[in-house]
C-alpha cells in the first residue's frame, strides 16, 4: 500500500478494500518466507517475528527482515495477526497439528500456508481453533538471493480461500506485487503437478541435452542451447501445440530411431526420458491433426519398449 501518496493504479485494491495495516510473523525463514516478508514490508505492513532452524534460513531472516524478533513457531504465532506458514509441503501439517496442540492462540489470526500441494484443508485444525485460513502459493522459483522479492511483481498465485476471506486473499497478493488466481480445494493437486512438471522437468531436460552436447564436443552448451529454447518455450505458450517442431511432428521414425540408439548408449536414463516424452509428443501432434496416422504407427513402433 503506498504511503507517498502517489495515484495508485486501477488494479490495485481500492483503501476501503485493503486488510489493514498488519503485524506479519514468518514461521520458517527460508526463501520463499523471506521474499514474501520484504514483499508485504514494503507493503506498509510490519513483519515483526520470525521462526527459523537453519544456519542459512537464520542468516537470511536477519538480513532480510531486520526488525523481526527470531522465536519459536509457537511465539512468532501469538504476536502476529498474519502468520506465513512457509515449510516445505511435508512439513506442513505435522506444523499445524503441532502448533494446535501447544495452545497457541490462533483466534481471528489470518494464518497463510504458501504451498502449492495443499489448498485450505490442510488448516482445518487451525481453522476449527478459530484462525482464518488463506492458501497462497507464488508461482515462481526462488534462490535465496535479494532479487528474489523482484521476482514477484507481476506472477500468479494460485489461491484457495473460504468466500468471505477472498477479498482479503486478493488483498495481500496484490500488495505483494503478484496476481491473484482462484485454485478450487480439489483440483490443487492437478495444479501442483502441472507446475511442478513444467518448471522442475524443464530444468532436468536441459541440463540433461547440456551433457550430452558436451559428450558431442560442444563447448558451450547453453550458449548453443540459449537461443534454441527461448524460441521454443515461446512459440509452446503462445501457439500451444501449434508450436511443435522437429522429427515426431514431421513423422521421421527413421530419426526418431536413430535418436533412441544413440542414446542407448551413452545415456540409458535419457533413452527412457526421450521415449516417453516422444510418445506424448506423438500423441498430442496426432490429437491436434498435425500427424497422419500412418506416421504417428511408424513412430509408435520404433518407440516401443
Amino acid at each position: 500500500m503506498p504511503s507517498s501518496g502517489t495515484p495508485e493504479s486501477d488494479s490495485a485494491p481500492r483503501p476501503a478494500d485493503r486488510p489493514a495495516r498488519l503485524a506479519v510473523g514468518v514461521v520458517g525463514a527460508g526463501r520463499v518466507g523471506t521474499a514474501l516478508g520484504v514483499a508485504l514490508a514494503r507493503a506498509g505492513h510490519r513483519v515483526i517475528a520470525a521462526a527459523a532452524v537453519s544456519e542459512p534460513s537464520l542468516r537470511r531472516a536477519e538480513e532480510r527482515l531486520p526488525e523481526a524478533a527470531l522465536g519459536t513457531p509457537q511465539e512468532v504465532v501469538a504476536a502476529a495477526d498474519l502468520v506465513l506458514l512457509t515449510v516445505p509441503d511435508d512439513a506442513l501439517p505435522d506444523l499445524v497439528a503441532g502448533l494446535v496442540a501447544t495452545g497457541v492462540p490462533v483466534t481471528g489470526k489470518l494464518v497463510a500456508h504458501t504451498s502449492g500441494r495443499y489448498g485450505t484443508g490442510v488448516l482445518d485444525p487451525i481453522t476449527r481453533a478459530g484462525g482464518l485460513p488463506l492458501a497462497l502459493h507464488p508461482v515462481m522459483t526462488f534462490t535465496g538471493r535479494p532479487d528474489d522479492v523482484n521476482r514477484l511483481t507481476g506472477i500468479s498465485f494460485g489461491v484457495t480461500a473460504p468466500e468471505p476471506l477472498r477479498p482479503v486473499a486478493e488483498a495481500l497478493v496484490l500488495e505483494m506485487g503478484g496476481e491473484p488466481s482462484w485454485i478450487e480445494e480439489d483440483r490443487r493437486g492437478l495444479y501442483h503437478a502441472a507446475l511442478a512438471g513444467g518448471a522442475n522437468h524443464l530444468v532436468t531436460l536441459v541440463v540433461e541435452a547440456m551433457d550430452l552436447l558436451s559428450r558431442a564436443g560442444v563447448a558451450e552448451p547453453g550458449r548453443m542451447l540459449g537461443p534454441l529454447l527461448g524460441a521454443a518455450l515461446d512459440n509452446a505458450l503462445r501457439l500451444g501445440i501449434d508450436g511443435l517442431t522437429g522429427p515426431v511432428a514431421r513423422g521421421d521414425a527413421g530419426t526418431v530411431a536413430d535418436h533412441v540408439g544413440v542414446l542407448d548408449g551413452v545415456s540409458p536414463e535419457g533413452r527412457a526420458a526421450y521415449v516417453a516424452l516422444a510418445r506424448l509428443t506423438a500423441d498430442r501432434a496426432l490429437a491436434a491433426g498435425m500427424l497422419k496416422p500412418e506416421d504417428a504407427e511408424r513412430l509408435l513402433e520404433v518407440l516401443a519398449d
